[in-house]
């Protein structure tokens, strides 16, 4: 009887997902920066979800069992804020800007958050769709017939297929390209983004295989976003933004007397020096007054 009820679940998932296909296929484009067929194939790149009597699938049922001893924790509490991942909510603030060091919200940091919302389609689209279609996989809810931690998603996620996870491939995109703006908080955005799919396994809305299929595909796309011109422009866009906002954007560390030198976030005139250092050799400024460079002194 199990059997056929895990049938009939997968054959509605399906005819819920070609009708979303069909829907996403007519959709404004410019909720994408790609389009559906440069993105790179999931069902390719990915190996099938783990059969039920595999070791695999053990440690999906492990995970799910941890995921669900932390629901009425701060980090289960986290995991269901993870969950919203409507751009009216600030789900980017609320999920990044402690691990970004700023506040990603429209009205602070438009260029950024306008970049991390469009990106969210390509990420959680277009870079599961494939394989979400092709295996939809019974999420492990309605698998062992137990509620999430996040209810209000339930009757959604019935209808989409649980592998790879989109809202894992969306953390772990936006965490890589969040990283390239603001390189000196790597560690910290991608331990979020991490930490954001995982969200999934907690709420009980994932198996960790889905997870870890999502991380990815998420990556999967961002090269091929970098040979999108308008997602570039996008992108540059949210690097001077982010160097604006940073106090940067007048820092240039060139050498010749009076331009300007950096120090952290601080900008500062430099004074006309005598000498300039590269590496282990001096040589002479443009300034009229500078002497002969000794070989051993050293200036920045």
């Amino acid at each position: 009887m199990k059997k056929f009820l895990h049938l009939g679940a997968a054959l509605f998932i399906a005819v819920s997902a070609l009708q979303a296909s069909a829907q996403n296929d007519n959709a404004v484009s410019s909720r994408y920066f790609l389009e559906y067929k440069d993105a790179p194939s999931s069902l390719r790149i990915l190996p099938p979800p783990p059969a039920d009597s595999t070791a695999r699938f053990a440690y999906d049922r492990e995970q799910y069992e941890w995921g669900k001893s932390l629901r009425d924790t701060p980090r289960g509490r986290q995991a269901v804020a993870d969950a919203n991942l409507d751009p009216a909510s600030g789900w980017a603030d609320t999920a990044f800007s402690e691990a970004f060091g700023m506040s990603i919200t429209p009205q602070n940091t438009p260029a950024i958050a306008a970049l991390v919302y469009k990106l969210q389609e390509d990420a959680g689209d277009l870079a599961t769709r494939e394989a979400k279609q092709h295996y939809m996989r019974t999420r492990p809810f309605v698998y062992w017939n137990e509620p999430t931690a996040t209810p209000g998603d339930e009757d959604a996620l019935r209808r989409n297929g649980s592998y790879p996870s989109g809202h894992t491939a969306i953390g772990w995109a936006t965490a890589l390209v969040l990283a390239e703006i603001n390189p000196a908080r790597a560690t910290e955005i991608l331990k979020r983004g991490f930490e954001f799919g995982q969200s999934r396994v907690i709420v009980g809305a994932h198996y960790q295989s889905d997870v870890d299929a999502g991380r990815v595909v998420g990556a999967g796309i961002v090269p091929v976003l970098h040979n999108n011109p308008e997602f570039m422009k996008a992108l540059a866009a949210a690097k001077a933004e982010f160097a604006a906002k940073s106090g940067k954007a007048a820092c240039c560390r060139k050498a010749p007397c009076g331009k300007t030198d950096c120090e952290r976030t601080e900008c500062k005139k430099t004074e006309c020096k005598k000498t300039e250092c590269k590496r282990t050799e001096c040589k002479k400024t443009e300034c009229k007054k500078a002497p002969s460079c000794p070989q051993e002194k050293h200036c920045r």
